[in-house]
């Protein structure tokens, strides 16, 4: 990022996104204020750091969010919060991804903050009708995590008197990263464990090209609205499962099961980046194997704890990955 420094307000800063980008917006001297619940997030992933104050707390609590605004006075917002952990928790869903995006929006419009990014989920988009999935694409989200973050992209896009960009992301990859195949399998197989595929296809992000656009939407003439940010290039949950079993080396002795998609999934999930390529003048850098690579190297100096996600599990999946 280019000027004067910034004071920068992310929620959700204990996840993966949100701590890579507070790191990112250290190191080039910007002040930070980071709120998370640790839900999901892990307090260490945000150690003292001087220029960075971390709120423990959730941003479904209106005077908790008023609080951080008025202290701190933020000039930029990063909105990377999201409730996702229970599926079958639509009361916490809509707590986090739509009354703490109220909150949010309030104070950021209170404060005339000068940008606004949204980071949504491209469960928006629910089942495509055509894939890769333009960014004009019907919103038919099906899920309670999806629903939820689109009635939050939906109430941020009405702030016109904010500058607010929303970014539906691909599968991003990087450190700390905790949910999806990648961190499951790398897992699994070290301990010896049986896995499943799903037949699904998705697209990944390296971390640092999701920076990378982040450094341009954060400029104060970038243009706002909203964007697709992937490769646009779709891999099978089996390629990913090749990729990792090939790289610990470990060849598992039976054939590893796929199976069909959960009732809550979706069989193709690849993100159309030609508009985001063509207004922002973006492009990714890492390939999908550079990026699994890069992914699992962190894993082997980190190592990987607790795995999260926001699905259920498959049916006929229990007994192929022998979980239980």
């Amino acid at each position: 990022m280019t000027g004067t420094a910034r004071r920068i307000l992310v929620t959700g800063g204990a996840g993966c996104l949100g701590s890579n980008l507070i790191e990112h917006y250290i190191s080039a001297g910007h002040q930070l204020l980071a709120i998370d619940n640790f839900a999901t997030g892990k307090p260490g992933a945000l150690p003292p750091a001087p220029g960075l104050t971390v709120v423990a707390g959730s941003i479904a609590g209106k005077a908790l969010v008023d609080r951080c605004f008025d202290g701190f006075r933020p000039t930029h917002v990063v909105h990377a919060a999201a409730s996702y952990k229970d599926p079958a928790n639509w009361a916490e869903d809509a707590a986090t991804n739509v009354t703490g995006t109220l909150n949010v929006l309030a104070a950021a419009r209170r404060h005339a903050v000068r940008r606004l990014v949204y980071l949504q989920t491209a469960l928006c988009y629910g089942r495509p009708r055509r894939t890769p999935i333009p960014v004009d694409h019907p919103l038919q989200p099906f899920t309670s995590y999806g629903v939820s973050k689109t009635a939050g992209e939906l109430y941020a896009l009405m702030a016109e008197d904010i500058p607010v960009v929303s970014l539906r992301l691909a599968n991003v990859t990087g450190p700390r990263l905790a949910t999806g195949p990648i961190p499951t399998f790398y897992k699994r197989l070290k301990a010896g464990q049986g896995c499943f595929c799903s037949d699904t296809r998705r697209d990944f992000l390296d971390m640092e090209d999701f920076i990378s656009v982040m450094e341009i939407v954060m400029e104060a003439d970038a243009p706002a609205g909203v964007f697709n940010i992937s490769t646009g290039t779709g891999h099978g949950i089996k390629d990913v499962f090749d990729a990792v079993s090939g790289y610990l080396g470990i060849r598992p002795a039976q054939p590893v099961p796929v199976v069909p998609p959960g009732p809550d999934d979706i069989a193709t999930m690849v993100l159309d980046p030609s508009r985001t390529r063509e207004i922002l003048g973006w492009q990714p850098r890492y390939d999908f194997a550079a990026t699994i690579r890069r992914m699992l190297e962190w894993y082997d100096a980190w190592g990987v704890t607790d795995v999260h996600g926001h699905l259920a599990v498959p049916a006929g999946a229990m007994a192929a990955d022998h979980r239980r």
